[in-house]
């Protein structure tokens, strides 16, 4: 099943790969901009409650769909480039096991509980 997700993932990815080549933007402005999305992170710095909500916020795709409606809507080639970026980095995220938050835990999110790194002693 994680194979499938991540297989879902990655065209989706894709798919914001597309969108962005439709605009006008020069591409390094998408390799730029992919990890910007994790500003989010910062919450973390005041508590797990609002971290995980200023988290989910800028990795839920249900806001990088609107964000970039609302830019097809008004005709704002800003806001169409936010959502692409939005979208494209949530599945990059998910791509990694990085999931949405709850606010119990960093490492505890929709996807399960992140797992920890394999280190040799």
């Amino acid at each position: 099943m994680k194979n499938l997700i991540k297989l879902e993932e990655l065209a989706m990815l894709g798919l914001s790969i597309f969108l962005f080549s439709e605009t006008d933007f020069a591409w390094w402005w998408y390799l730029a901009l992919i990890l910007t999305p994790d500003i989010g992170i910062l919450g973390y710095a005041l508590n797990t409650k609002i971290g995980a909500a200023t988290y989910n916020f800028f990795h839920h795709k249900a806001v990088a769909i609107s964000v970039l409606c609302l830019g097809w809507f008004f005709s704002q080639e800003w806001l169409e480039l936010a959502g692409i970026i939005l979208f494209g980095h949530s599945s990059l995220d998910r791509l990694f096991g990085y999931g949405l938050k709850f606010s119990d835990h960093f490492k505890h999110t929709h996807l399960g509980w992140m797992e920890e790194p394999i280190t040799s002693k």
